[in-house]
């Protein structure tokens, strides 16, 4: 199942987040715009893990000031298809 998350706050403007619907197990998380190098690495190490893992590991990440961070987005997003499923 593919899920797409316009985030707020961010340089990334699109999250896409494909996962197993039955498993809750990320496939594979790709970014629109941010920092390549960060969110193509949040994205690997994200790979493999559930939806509830990604969830509580980077809820409430910051970057510098700002109130949220790419993380955060994605932590926001796996929130939102837990909570639609």
């Amino acid at each position: 199942m593919q899920y797409q998350y316009k985030t707020t706050g961010t340089c990334s403007r699109l999250i896409t987040i494909d996962y197993n619907e039955n498993t809750h197990i990320i496939n594979e998380i790709t970014f629109l715009g941010g920092c390549p190098g960060n969110t193509k690495g949040v994205a690997l190490l994200c790979k493999g893990r559930t939806l509830e893992e990604v969830f509580k590991l980077l809820k409430d990440v910051k970057c510098g000031n700002k109130s949220t961070s790419c993380p955060d987005q994605l932590s926001i997003a796996c929130d939102n298809i837990l909570k639609a499923l």
